[in-house]
């Protein structure tokens, strides 16, 4: 059974940092993209930033700049490095990966973890 843990949420004040971690244990196949979502009150589930094994990495606009994902491929772990928070980064985030698990693809999602940004 796959699962995705992820750690590192919490208050903090406006301006301030946050490193969140997930990883991925089971029979996850091989990963494709490893990736962060977010979803605020009230509104929908949005992707914030990606990374692939190979280092490649993408971020959404509203994080470019602030916002750091890296991994560590032995371990299928993935962070993000927050930085800079504001108010509105005020979300839980999820973790997500995408694998290939012999000719099917797989979507995998963590449970989430709360960002809270508020002084």
């Amino acid at each position: 059974q796959v699962q995705l843990v992820e750690s590192g949420g919490g208050l903090v004040l406006p301006g301030g940092s946050l490193r969140l971690s997930c990883t991925a244990s089971g029979s996850i196949g091989s990963i494709n993209i490893m990736a962060w979502y977010r979803q605020a009150p009230g509104k929908q589930r949005e992707w914030v930033a990606s990374f692939t094994p190979g280092g490649s990495t993408g971020y959404a606009d509203s994080v470019k700049g602030r916002f750091t994902i890296s991994g560590h491929n032995a371990n299928n772990t993935v962070y993000l490095q927050m930085n800079s928070l504001k108010s509105e980064d005020t979300a839980v985030y999820y973790c997500n990966v995408k694998a290939s698990v012999s000719v099917w693809q797989r979507d995998y999602w963590g449970k989430g973890t709360l960002v809270t940004v508020s002084s």
